[in-house]
């Protein structure tokens, strides 16, 4: 009887990445209160505590983005496939 073969073990994941660290930032920011205690400068007759929380949220979107970007791993390579013709049409 034939042994079965075995297949190497999946690699462990790991997320040690050091683009992770990059993560503290909109955590850390919006702490910093000195930056946003205060009235002027108005921005649209808004005070700065309002349009300052508009720009952390996008600060936080922006350092999620680049962590994702930076630590995803390769897919697959895609293949090019060729299109296919529709059922219905023709080069007559």
């Amino acid at each position: 009887m034939a042994e079965p073969v075995s297949s190497p073990p999946p690699a462990a994941r790991t997320d040690r990445s050091p683009w992770n660290w990059l993560l503290v930032v909109p955590i850390v920011v919006p702490l910093l209160v000195p930056l946003y205690n205060h009235d002027s400068p108005r921005l649209g007759g808004f005070p700065t505590f309002y349009w300052l929380q508009l720009a952390f949220i996008l600060i936080g979107v922006i350092t999620t983005s680049v962590v994702y970007r930076m630590t995803r791993r390769p897919g697959p390579a895609a293949k090019p496939t060729e299109a296919a013709p529709a059922a219905g049409d023709s080069d007559e």
